[in-house]
């Protein structure tokens, strides 16, 4: 058995014209574990999530999920460029802050497009799978509702049961919880509870620092483009770095 993590980032870098956002980030993440992304807004932090699945293109650095991988600060045809995106995009299922569910299609179509019409999957096979993650984040029986018929908090477990429907090695959430009123928060972390007691790999981008207490294996805390603290859960109730412990103090503080 494979003893090399699933995700490995090596010298990750990204500018917006002037604005450095991420400068030479290294991380890797072991498989079946759950890591948290913190930081103070423009730290870099989506911007590293965004580069796993190649939503944003770095400008230099290499990412490896499994056994896919691109090297940014490498040349390449685009032919073998889009096929190196490709392979790397399909080894994760992405999260987004507004779930971005297809507003035409109900619960079932939304779960069933990606499986079906891109991996080309069985349409009953995939449809019983579907049905399965739907009971699993607690909406069995609203396959036929569309997402204006349901409240954030479903609309964005549909949106986690989406990408599990992938069936990917990693599933990456961008603030998951942020869109939603603050009722509707708890229900949508439960769900990210039972997936990171299930042994799946996750990347969360997250501001709920007691959430990430609880659930992660692995804490990185990012600043001005790079990883300023890194560590386990200690790392939110005892860190280090004076940073650390400011960005802590002020979002516990607003909680």
């Amino acid at each position: 058995m494979s003893t090399d993590p699933l995700i490995e980032v090596r010298g990750l870098r990204k500018a917006f014209g002037d604005n450095e956002v991420l400068r030479g980030i290294d991380l890797t993440v072991p498989e079946g574990s759950a890591t948290t992304l913190l930081g103070p807004s423009g730290s870099g932090k989506t911007t590293v999530l965004r580069s796993l699945n190649v939503l944003e293109t770095p400008d230099a650095g290499v990412v490896r999920i499994g056994d896919a991988s691109v090297d940014f600060g490498e040349r390449a045809d685009a032919r073998t460029r889009r096929e190196e995106v490709r392979a790397l995009r399909a080894r994760s299922g992405m999260v987004f802050q507004s779930h971005h569910l297809f507003p035409h299609k109900t619960v079932l179509q939304n779960l069933l497009e990606g499986p079906v019409q891109v991996q080309r999957r069985d349409v009953d096979s995939a449809t019983a799978d579907a049905r399965a993650l739907l009971e699993q984040v607690g909406l069995a029986g609203r396959e036929d509702a569309y997402p204006a018929q349901l409240s954030g908090g479903q609309q964005q477990r549909v949106g986690i049961a989406r990408a599990l429907a992938l069936k990917p090695q990693v599933v990456l959430l961008d603030e998951p919880t942020s869109a939603l009123d603050p009722e509707l928060v708890g229900e949508v972390l439960a769900v990210i509870r039972d997936l990171a007691a299930q042994g799946w790999t996750l990347v969360v981008v997250t501001h709920e620092i007691r959430f990430a207490r609880d659930v992660a294996d692995q804490v990185l805390f990012l600043d001005q483009g790079v990883i300023a603290e890194r560590g386990g859960p200690e790392v939110l109730t005892d860190p280090r770095e004076e940073r650390t412990r400011q960005f802590l103090s002020r979002v516990l503080a607003a909680g």
